[in-house]
């Protein structure tokens, strides 16, 4: 659920109008529901507790890694899940503490590693050989002893979209789980290494919940092998991964309880505390890209409603072939079949294709749901257009949580070299 709804005619975030944000900060701008991504911390917390799980909660940044989220979620009780140096950087300085952020990815540089072991952070999800050398060396040389899990990959089928399954065994994640005893092997005779765990993650946007039961099976036959072979396992890091609903008409994914249930099958086989990585769920209904009507454009086949947000602020529907609801913040009644369009110079700038929607006219609001995931993160400022503010909205209040980027602030980021007429007249 979240807290984005039309009273008397007017789409709030809350109790705040997105218009008067909209006049407050300018489109396009991203919008968040701090009581939004409150409950679904709760809720996916209190599924685990309610199931009898062990557990640890890292949201995934990478997912929405905003300060003011951040402390949102450190303030719940949850831990992160990083994937760079970058990201570690914000979750401490957000207040996360470092015993509570797991590190994942698969190309973590030296520095990296370095700065995730000065921290003292929770435990690394190791993706290769080449890795485990690289942290061994670093960590005797410092004479630290970094946690470990090795992140497996069970070639299970998520079935998602290509471009976010991390599971199967052509992608580039984790090491192969025909691999992984002798690969633990390895670590376990490591100076500075110590084996703690296991980790998986099989991919993104998962709508059933057949995949992570299959993928929990691998994870338990392989920690009765490892035990056997005589490694101390305290936790099993199962990813995440738990779909959303971006389209009404599409079935409802699974619930974090039934998500939590299905992990309380196997949690007792585990027979350890379980580490999960919500990002998704927790982020992407509890934010919308608010935008205003540019333009009307009636051409042969379609009408183009031209917007002021476009592809740069909001790259999945063209990265991904995702599908995000519209509302209208103040709806005129009626419908149209349009292509919801940016000003972008790409074929690719659009935000929906052939939907039927709200019909709207030039300097109307409207609201992109769903947006609060993968959407902020992803922006960029292509074609020199301003970075999106962002805002963070709690009962009646509002505030600006990342200050927009105009194009005067990106040009003073360059330099022009004192030998560039030099070099124009060679």
């Amino acid at each position: 659920m979240h807290h984005f709804n039309e009273r008397d005619g007017v789409l709030y975030a809350e109790d705040v109008p997105l218009s008067a944000i909209a006049e407050a900060v300018g489109t396009p701008c991203y919008v968040y529901s701090a009581a939004t991504f409150a409950r679904h911390v709760r809720v996916f917390t209190e599924a685990l507790e309610s199931a009898g799980v062990p557990h640890l909660v890292c949201y995934a940044m990478k997912a929405n890694s905003n300060q003011a989220v951040l402390s949102l979620v450190g303030a719940l009780g949850a831990g992160v899940d990083v994937v760079s140096g970058g990201e570690l950087k914000r979750a401490l300085a957000a207040g996360i503490p470092a015993n509570r952020v797991v590190f994942s990815g698969v190309g973590k540089t030296d520095r990296e590693l370095a700065d995730a072991l000065d921290a003292g952070i929770y435990c690394f999800n190791v993706e290769s050989e080449s890795e485990l050398a690289a942290l061994s060396a670093i960590a005797a040389e410092k004479g630290l002893t970094a946690p470990v899990s090795l992140r497996v990959n069970p070639d299970v089928t998520p079935n998602t979209h290509a471009k976010i399954s991390t599971g199967q065994k052509e992608t580039k994640f984790g090491i192969p789980v025909s691999r992984a005893r002798e690969i633990y092997a390895q670590a376990a005779a490591l100076p500075g290494i110590m084996v703690s765990g296991v980790d998986m993650h099989i991919g993104s946007q998962i709508t059933s919940l057949s995949p992570f039961d299959h993928a929990f099976t691998v994870m338990g036959d392989l920690l009765d092998a490892l035990r056997a072979d005589g490694h101390a396992i305290t936790h099993v890091d199962l990813g995440g991964g738990l779909g959303v609903p971006y389209e009404d008409a599409r079935a409802d994914p699974p619930r974090p309880e039934d998500y939590a249930a299905l992990v309380a099958r196997h949690s007792n086989r585990f027979g350890c505390t379980v580490v999960v990585e919500p990002g998704r769920v927790i982020a992407a209904n509890a934010g919308v890209l608010l935008t205003r009507v540019v333009h009307r454009k009636e051409a042969e086949e379609k009408t183009f409603i031209v917007v002021d947000a476009a592809m740069n602020d909001l790259i999945r529907p063209t990265l991904y072939d995702a599908h995000h609801e519209i509302r209208a913040v103040v709806p005129r009644g009626g419908t149209e079949l349009v292509d919801v369009v940016g000003p972008v110079c790409e074929t690719g700038d659009y935000l929906a294709q052939g939907r039927t929607m709200p019909r709207t006219e030039r300097g109307d609001l409207l609201a992109i749901m769903s947006a609060g995931a993968y959407g902020a993160v992803q922006s960029s400022t292509y074609n020199t257009r301003t970075l999106a503010a962002e805002v963070m909205v709690s009962g009646d209040r509002f505030d600006v949580v990342r200050r927009p980027m105009p194009p005067e602030d990106q040009i003073a980021l360059d330099h022009v070299p004192d030998w560039i007429g030099e070099a124009a007249r060679r």
